[in-house]
């Protein structure tokens, strides 16, 4: 005997339950043609779009009406990439990923010193971009543990400094750390073995994901940001030691 359909209102409503929810990308950037493709290649993927076309309209959007993850271009009226970056990094770890030109690499270091979690360079490859942006969602996921992502490892605690993956949330001597998604995975990934050397290119994979290419000097900017950050609630903090020409390493107790 053929059992019963469910009520189609029902059945709507139990589909609707099974989707993945979708993740909202906000796009910055005053180049009308560059925000007007990329929000069509975005939402064919699934996403929800917001566009900006400069940084004061941008902030206050944020502000507002949190999105997942931000991709900002530097060169913009009103307020700046760079501006835009900072202030928002007052106030949320938001994901970020930076957009400069080949020959802005000033501006790409910086970009990182001040808190982007990522960069590419114009003019980029939109498939890149839309793979970059799935690596930081999947890594922002996994650093909270939201469904999606890899379940959360809980709490790592070493000496003074302690991990919640669950929270994202780095306290040093019970004090709070705000850390972008790409310095919570460098600090956990020195943190879990101390003592032992991790190269640039290991860091690179276990902040970034293996088979993404970024320089070498990204990682050195990121760690420059992280001890900055430490040193700012305990000016002794020397945790995390350069070995020049190696890596680095998390100083045992």
């Amino acid at each position: 005997m053929l059992g019963r359909r469910p009520p189609p209102a029902r059945q709507g409503a139990r589909n609707a339950a099974m989707e993945p929810t979708k993740h909202t990308i906000a796009l910055v950037d005053d180049d009308r043609n560059i925000l007007t493709s990329v929000q069509m290649t975005l939402e064919a993927e699934g996403f929800n779009v917001r566009t900006y076309t400069d940084g004061e309209s941008a902030l206050h959007g944020l502000m507002t009406r949190p999105v997942d993850l931000a991709v900002l271009d530097i060169k913009m009226p009103r307020m700046d990439g760079m501006e835009l970056l900072q202030r928002l990094r007052t106030r949320s770890h938001l994901p970020v990923i930076f957009l400069s030109s080949k020959d802005e690499e000033v501006d790409q270091l910086m970009g990182l010193r001040l808190g982007a979690d990522d960069y590419i360079t114009k003019p980029f490859s939109q498939r890149l971009l839309l793979e970059r942006i799935r690596a930081l969602l999947r890594r922002n996921e996994a650093t909270r543990g939201e469904p999606g992502g890899q379940a959360a490892a809980g709490s790592l605690v070493r000496g003074d400094l302690s991990l919640d993956e669950t929270r994202h949330q780095c306290l040093w001597r019970g004090k709070d750390i705000q850390l972008t998604v790409t310095e919570f995975l460098l600090v956990k990934a020195l943190a879990a073995r101390p003592g032992l050397v991790k190269s640039r290119d290991q860091l690179i994979d276990a902040a970034y994901g293996e088979n993404i290419y970024v320089d070498d000097r990204t990682i050195d900017s990121h760690i420059k940001r992280v001890r900055k950050k430490f040193r700012q609630v305990d000016d002794d903090f020397n945790q995390i030691e350069t070995l020049y020409g190696i890596g680095y390493r998390y100083k045992e107790e």
